[in-house]
């Protein structure tokens, strides 16, 4: 009976699997097409050869708490051929976020290198901006690469950037 249960598990596993969406960038307006066309230069520039998304290379949130999608295009599992540091290093990967206007376009406010991040729970006050957490290179906290370097950052319509001391 366990291995019949397994079994089903598996299937509807691999069920869902099959039936994800492959990535699509033109469901994202021009400017979060522009962030994603990163991949094909810096792919093409490398020696070309084809650039394969995940699924959830872009992300829709609401980040700046004004009800509107933002966007975290985030590039940890997209590939360049069998080039494996196109787009990851020691630093991490690359990563944009934008957030919409009123007028409904987009604007850039980060573009980095980030080994991984975590959006903080969404605040209870209504309309408050979501706060991220970066865990970086070590160097942006004064280390080295390995060393633990962690901020927080309230994402809000200005351009930001991480500075190494």
């Amino acid at each position: 009976m366990r291995y019949l249960i397994l079994l089903l598990v598996l299937f509807a596993t691999a069920a869902r699997a099959d039936n994800a969406k492959p990535f699509n960038p033109a469901d994202y307006p021009p400017g979060v097409q522009k962030a994603v066309r990163y991949a094909n230069e810096e792919c093409e520039s490398q020696g070309g050869g084809t650039v394969t998304f995940a699924p959830d290379t872009v992300r829709r949130i609401d980040l700046t708490g004004d009800g509107r999608d933002d966007y975290i295009v985030d590039f940890r599992d997209t590939k360049c051929s069998d080039r494996e540091t196109t787009y990851c290093g020691t630093g991490g990967c690359v990563m944009n976020i934008l957030v919409t206007l009123p007028d409904g376009s987009v604007q850039p406010v980060f573009d980095g290198y980030v080994r991984s991040y975590e959006i903080k729970p969404k605040p209870t006050k209504r309309g408050a901006a979501r706060t991220i957490r970066f865990d970086l290179h070590g160097s942006y906290c004064g280390g080295f690469g390995a060393q633990a370097c962690v901020k927080e950052r309230v994402i809000s319509v200005a351009p930001f950037a991480f500075k190494q001391p």
